[in-house]
């Protein structure tokens, strides 16, 4: 990285970071959304349903593994900025270790409360028995998942990006020819498409490893000396990325709880199918947030901090216009997209009435997470967790357990924008603390 060369080209700086960062996160939301296409089309609207049940389970394991990596990587990078090589490789090392060991005790533990989490949802008949045979075998690839990520995170921090995208390439085409095989051709069913999931991660995790012992620079595998002073900054410093990650999957449990009691399963199915555009959005979000997070470390690092705030600037700009873009691209193509999954008249009829009031929330939630991923790259975890508690947690679990009350499924689609929306003030006023206390 160049000082320089931010200062002079800070969009193009931006999308040279991002840009393959967004693709890696797009292709693995694509692996989700085709996983999700090949479950309506080859097992049902009941698979459908049982995959989405689980999300709260997806999200546990992204809030740790994002919470030690993203927290790690700060560090490191801010030491990197700093001109301390030793320094930020230990901190490398011990981030790795850490997220492997979480990562197996999450799954360790979510193994054991499959059932009463089915109860409290009240899941019965066929998507109670999609659910276990789905997720006992995406366990172990949601332990990949969070482990590759960590380490697609100190590529891109090397400067890199463009060895994990290709990795992502790799992943996702794999993902999607042993779907149609496992689905299309053998029939296996459900348990197919999780082991599809499951052997896409597993080559992609031989890649990722490939490099750090062959190709990195900065960032190698090896010993290390565990810092207990060090892990407790990695923590407190991905505090927000947990909370963001976590609050979102106990939202959508509540979601799932609220829908299934007064919608049914088939609500659940217009959710899962509309969510998965929010989701393919929100992993672009992601992919900028994670593009420009080393950026903005690395001038903190290096004592630039006006460089970061126009980088944050930036970065919320782009997010908006494709959040916008998004918008108006899906609005009008809401009733070719619900098609793709399921051919029940009624489930269309919910994702194209969903797909016009959800996606306003594109206009705000963007923004939201970049801010949030800039006080975390600056260090500022009380900042960024409460962007998360607001948008993730406070107010969303406030607007899905009242406006459903009142307004049915469309309370449901509301819930969103309105919390997006109450966030986006929150920020408003820590930002410009925040940049007025810089500027004193």
């Amino acid at each position: 990285m160049d000082l320089e060369t931010v200062r002079q080209n800070t969009t193009a700086t931006i999308l040279r970071f991002s840009v393959p960062a967004i693709v890696a996160m797009l292709l693995t939301s694509l692996i989700t959304v085709a996983d999700g296409f090949f479950v309506g089309n080859y097992v049902g609207a009941e698979g459908i349903a049982a995959v989405n049940l689980g999300l709260p389970i997806i999200y546990l394991f992204l809030s740790i593994g994002l919470m030690v990596s993203v927290g790690g990587a700060a560090l490191a990078q801010i030491a990197f900025g700093a001109g301390d090589r030793s320094a930020c490789c230990q901190v490398f090392r011990q981030t790795v270790a850490t997220t492997v060991v979480f990562a197996v005790l999450t799954g360790a533990a979510v193994a054991l409360f499959f059932e009463p989490m089915l109860d409290i949802l009240g899941a019965q008949g066929q998507v109670r028995e999609y659910f276990k045979s789905y997720y006992v075998i995406l366990l172990p690839e949601l332990i990949l998942m969070v482990v590759n990520s960590c380490l697609g995170m100190f590529i891109r921090g090397e400067g890199n990006p463009q060895f994990f995208m290709k990795v992502n390439v790799v992943s996702v085409l794999l993902n999607v020819v042993l779907d149609d095989v496992f689905a299309a051709v053998l029939h296996v069913g459900i348990a197919g498409i999780a082991v599809a999931s499951l052997l896409s991660a597993a080559v992609s995790f031989g890649c990722l490893l490939y490099y750090f012992i062959k190709k990195a620079t900065v960032y190698r595998l090896g010993a290390f000396s565990f810092s207990a002073a060090v892990c407790v900054k990695t923590l407190l410093n991905g505090s927000s990325e947990f909370i963001g990650e976590m609050s979102t999957g106990i939202a959508m449990f509540a979601y799932n709880f609220v829908i299934m009691r007064r919608i049914g399963v088939d609500g659940v199915t217009a959710f899962t199918i509309v969510g998965y555009v929010s989701y393919v959005f929100s992993m672009v979000v992601v992919g900028f947030g994670q593009g420009v997070s080393p950026l903005v470390s690395f001038c903190f690092g290096a004592k630039e901090g006006g460089l970061a705030r126009r980088l944050r600037r930036r970065t919320n700009r782009l997010v908006f216009a494709i959040g916008a873009a998004l918008f108006l691209m899906m609005t009008a193509l809401a009733d070719w997209y619900g098609g793709l999954f399921v051919k029940n008249i009624a489930i269309q009829e919910m994702v194209r009435s969903g797909m016009l009031i959800f996606t306003v929330s594109f206009f705000f939630c963007g923004m939201n997470a970049i801010t949030s991923f800039y006080f975390t790259a600056v260090g500022n975890a009380l900042a960024s967790a409460l962007i998360s508690l607001s948008r993730g947690f406070v107010v969303l679990l406030a607007c899905i357990f009242v406006l459903p009350a009142y307004f049915g499924m469309t309370g449901v689609w509301l819930a969103a924008p309105v919390t997006e929306a109450v966030t986006m003030v929150l920020c408003a006023v820590l930002v410009r603390r925040s940049d007025c206390f810089k500027a004193a």
